[in-house]
């Protein structure tokens, strides 16, 4: 069972992780981007509900990635399951 725990651990270090951030990453630039269309357009009622949507859109894409990171940080540590600071290499 340790041998599949340390395996886990590492798709979760080596995968996981870096899938995260790289949503995380494009959340956050189309939150930026709502905020630019938003000032951008502040004449044009039209064109700010797009930039106020892509706010909502990339605050709740947000939430939604930090909320999966935070569940799979608490089940590896339910079942001791290494994570990026155990792992030796």
């Amino acid at each position: 069972m340790s041998v599949f725990n340390a395996f886990l651990g590492r798709v979760v270090v080596q995968v996981v992780n870096p899938l995260i951030l790289l949503l995380a990453a494009g959340a956050f630039v189309v939150f930026l981007w709502g905020v630019f269309e938003f000032i951008k357009n502040a004449g044009d009622e039209a064109k700010r509900s797009e930039g106020r949507s892509a706010i909502f859109w990339g605050l709740v894409g947000l939430v939604i990635i930090f909320g999966a990171y935070g569940i799979i940080n608490i089940a590896l540590a339910t079942f001791n399951i290494p994570t990026i600071h155990k792992i030796s290499p």
